[in-house]
């Protein structure tokens, strides 16, 4: 048996959670976290758990991956989940919380737990000894980054991710906006900004020609396609937002009856309705150029930005090549890695790596047989994706049904389908929750 105790290296949502899941087992709990000495370009809270993208965590529905994963976790336990069901806001069939009561939800009962010691100030090396989950996200610190790649050797991957604007709600102009349901689905919790034809075609010629925020090495090619920059779509061609992130089907404007020409959606950044972020609206355009840009549209020409969008490098390992499928360096399995260093994309995506490695590096400190979360699990499937030596180009992957192992029967219509394969995953953790 290990000594019992970890080393948790980062105080975001895969290392709080995997903190709090080795302190619900018995083990202590040394938890690291820079903030709030140093912070990363991304970070500005001192609180854990911060939100930096979004404060969606995206469907609720079980016919939906991201769905099944959060329901999966809640089952098993899950502190990120508990805090963020806690902290919910109105956002239809998707879970959104109030950033700021989440955040400190979070790190109440991380502080508060009598297992968990929380250590102030940057990590510049990983621990010689013991038990280690290096949960530092995409940004992290360059003398860390470096100890890392002296241990694991090789080549690291990048990619850049951008985060939207936020403005206040009182600053919409809701005589050109109105609230609405896509496809009445759900409650009508989004602000919907139409375009008229001429107003689409204004806003998209100048996010093509505005100047961006310098970023070192940026290329299109390196942008990850789950939060690409709202420019670089523009780029891709005059229809590129009307069919993506500005699609108007489903969301008939009051005053005509109709689709509008282009649609953005506003979504609720806190409980108090007091904040909406510009979703999909990710960028790296200079501040001066967003509030500019972003101000053509008609209901936010007075808009106040309590943020601006904002650029920054993520990096992530070659995690196949590295780590198995819970989490562990395959050379040096005291050492596991956990969030979005792994290669994991999103908020409940690198929760559940917290989770899988918080519970596994419990299980060997306590020499009890580690758990083997199959394919048939969105928890498990995300474990394998990461590992499998088959990968020849790893990228970042959201959870999707794709990367579960399929029923082996045909089911009619693809919402049947995933309902289905959501209940085969939630029936087998059912069944062996009470085990871990």
């Amino acid at each position: 048996m290990q000594q019992n105790k970890a080393t948790v290296l980062g105080a975001g949502l895969a290392g709080c959670e995997a903190a709090w899941q080795l302190a619900e087992r018995g083990i202590d709990v040394t938890l690291c976290e820079m903030k709030p000495e140093k912070k990363s370009p991304a970070h500005h809270a001192d609180s854990f758990a911060e939100l930096v993208c979004s404060n969606s965590l995206r469907s609720n529905e079980l016919s939906n991956a991201a769905g099944l994963l959060k329901e999966e976790l809640r089952r098993l336990g899950g502190l990120i989940l508990s805090c963020a069901d806690q902290t919910q806001v109105e956002a239809g069939g998707a879970l959104a919380v109030d950033r700021q009561a989440f955040s400190d939800l979070v790190t109440g009962k991380i502080r508060q737990h009598p297992r968990i010691t929380v250590r102030a100030g940057e990590v510049t090396e990983l621990p010689a000894e013991g038990t280690v989950i290096v949960a530092t996200g995409p940004l992290t610190s360059d003398a860390l980054f470096d100890a890392i790649h002296r241990k694991v050797g090789g080549e690291f991957l990048h990619f850049f991710d951008a985060a939207a604007p936020i403005v206040t709600a009182e600053s919409i102009d809701m005589e050109n906006a109105y609230l609405a349901s896509r496809y009445g689905k759900g409650t009508a919790d989004y602000i919907n900004c139409p375009f008229t034809k001429a107003e689409y075609e204004a806003f998209c010629a100048a996010l093509t020609t505005a100047e961006e925020a310098p970023v070192h090495g940026f290329e299109d090619k390196l942008v990850f396609e789950g939060c690409m920059p709202i420019e670089v779509n523009a780029r891709r061609g005059p229809d590129t937002l009307r069919f993506g992130i500005l699609k108007p089907v489903g969301l008939p404007d009051p005053k005509t009856g109709r689709d509008p020409y282009a649609v953005l959606q506003l979504r609720r950044d806190n409980a108090g309705g007091t904040l909406y972020n510009l979703v999909g609206c990710q960028t790296h355009l200079k501040w001066g150029e967003q509030k500019r840009i972003f101000s053509m549209i008609p209901a936010l020409k007075n808009a106040e930005f309590v943020r601006y969008g904002v650029m920054h490098r993520n990096t992530f390992l070659d995690s196949p090549r590295l780590l198995d499928h819970n989490y562990a360096l395959r050379e040096d399995r005291r050492i596991r890695f956990a969030g979005q260093i792994t290669g994991v994309e999103g908020y409940v995506e690198s929760t559940a790596s917290g989770w899988l490695a918080g519970v596994a590096a419990a299980c060997a400190i306590q020499g009890r047989p580690e758990p083997d979360f199959p394919a048939i699990t969105a928890t498990g499937a995300l474990g394998r994706y990461v590992s499998d030596q088959t990968v020849a180009k790893f990228q970042p992957m959201n959870v999707n049904f794709g990367i579960l192992e399929p029923l082996g029967y045909k089911v009619k219509g693809k919402r049947e389908k995933n309902l289905q394969i959501s209940a085969r995953a939630l029936a087998w953790i059912d069944s062996i929750k009470g085990e871990l």
